[in-house]
């Protein structure tokens, strides 16, 4: 079979990188089908001209992304179609990052997680154990026993939080949500400027007015908070869009305000799990757990497949919120919290959890030494999956961006109103490194 396989030298793309694109665009488009056996690496190399290092290297990932897969003696076969549709024994493989189609730009953007890491033994392992019970016959508001035990084990062992009682979610942004609708309607809701549009967004569909507060590189300012909010929602582990994070000075003042004035403070730790410097600060919610209720979730950490996360909170909000749920329905799927408890029971969680801070630091690097070859600055703590890069003019370097492929947010799109700040909102967690390596290369050139 003779593919279409178009190899650029004169592009900044690794070719190991063009190879798989080129691949996984040939399935895509029904050339390649489920069961077809691939060329070897050798034969291949020679049709296209390329070292067996080469196409050695453009096999593993697409072995490593689940839908080839290796026949000992027999050759390499196609096991599914990409992107991000692959299944392999036991559950679904998470692959690309959503939204990226073969052959098209990198995903710069942050809020991605770096699936790249997951052992993929590991993930269908969790999800061959979470087939194993028997399906139930009623739903469950509140969660799953052993996602609850899992989840309390991991705020334990990774945050320092030791949880009361819990909620299962579906998410930070749907807890948001949820939330929403527990707060009196028409009621103030203190942001963050920047911040996270998702979350705003899901306030002010509920009714509820909005009120930008700004951040600087000590976070949250906390004495611009207005007066008589019902809540504020914001993000002091890792900072969203800017990456700093909250001062310990900033994180008391907050609580102090919410004991005086008594407002609930909405914690949303969408990647506390993800330092690789020193140990996090206090989470808000051992501060104050009388007036915070704590978001976690497993997208960041693993995969938004999953959509699964947790809600940790006073008695008396989680109260009405298993009386919003009986009311009206609303519950999380228990597929991903039994997928999250198998992975914590055998201690592969934590495992995970040190290979991608490791991965993250190490691409953190390229980053750094990207914006140091153009001559930017970086903002931003040694945590999560993404950071600000300072450029002499933000619109003209995303489009700089988007003519090369790549797709690069500014801060200008995480304000309510006028940009208070600017710079490049940069994500490294999408992809495997030598795909971000030649995206980074493609950005400052």
């Amino acid at each position: 079979m003779e593919l279409p396989l178009p190899i650029d030298r004169a592009s900044g793309v690794p070719l190991a990188v063009q190879l798989a694109d080129g691949l996984r665009g040939a399935a895509a488009a029904g050339i390649l089908r489920p069961s077809d056996r691939l060329p070897s690496t050798r034969g291949l190399g020679a049709t296209l001209g390329v070292s067996r290092t080469v196409t050695a290297a453009a096999y593993d990932q697409l072995l490593a992304e689940g839908w080839v897969q290796g026949r000992v003696g027999a050759g390499t076969y196609v096991t599914a179609v990409p992107p991000g549709a692959g299944t392999a024994a036991g559950g679904p493989v998470p692959g690309r990052a959503a939204g990226t189609a073969p052959g098209t730009g990198y995903p710069l953007d942050p809020g991605r997680p770096c699936v790249a890491a997951l052992d993929r033994a590991m993930w269908r392992r969790a999800w061959r154990a979470a087939a194993e019970p028997e399906p139930e016959d009623r739903p469950r508001p509140d969660g799953l026993a052993a996602f609850h035990s899992a989840v309390t084990e991991h705020l334990l062992r990774h945050r320092g939080l030791a949880p009361a009682d819990m909620l299962s979610t579906a998410g930070t942004s749907a807890a948001v949500a949820e939330l929403a609708r527990l707060l009196p309607p028409g009621s103030t809701v203190a942001v963050e400027e920047p911040g996270y549009r998702r979350a705003v967004s899901a306030l002010r569909a509920a009714g509820l007015r909005i009120a930008p507060v700004p951040v600087d590189a000590d976070g949250l300012v906390v004495t611009e908070l207005p007066i008589g909010c019902a809540a504020v929602y914001t993000t002091p582990a890792h900072q969203f869009p800017t990456a700093v994070r909250t001062a310990a000075a900033r994180r008391v003042a907050l609580v102090e305000r919410a004991r005086d004035e008594g407002f609930l403070v909405i914690e949303d730790d969408y990647d506390g799990e993800l330092r690789y410097d020193v140990a996090p600060l206090p989470l808000l919610a051992a501060l104050a757990p009388e007036h915070v209720v704590h978001l976690g979730t497993a997208s960041k950490i693993l995969s938004p497949t999953l959509g699964v996360g947790w809600a940790v909170g006073p008695a008396p909000l989680l109260a009405a919120w298993r009386d919003l749920r009986s009311r009206t329905g609303t519950r999380p799927s228990p597929a991903g919290q039994r997928v999250f408890a198998a992975l914590a029971a055998h201690g592969d969680l934590t495992r995970h959890l040190r290979r991608l801070r490791r991965e993250l630091r190490e691409r953190r690097e390229l980053v750094l030494a990207a914006a140091g070859r153009a001559g930017w600055t970086v903002r931003g703590d040694p945590a999560g999956a993404h950071l600000v890069l300072e450029v002499p003019d933000e619109t003209a370097a995303v489009a700089a961006a988007a003519r090369r492929g790549l797709d690069v947010r500014g801060l200008a799109g995480y304000h309510e109103g006028a940009p208070r700040t600017s710079g490049l909102v940069l994500g490294y967690a999408a992809g495997t490194r030598a795909e971000l390596a030649g995206a980074l290369d493609r950005l400052v050139g």
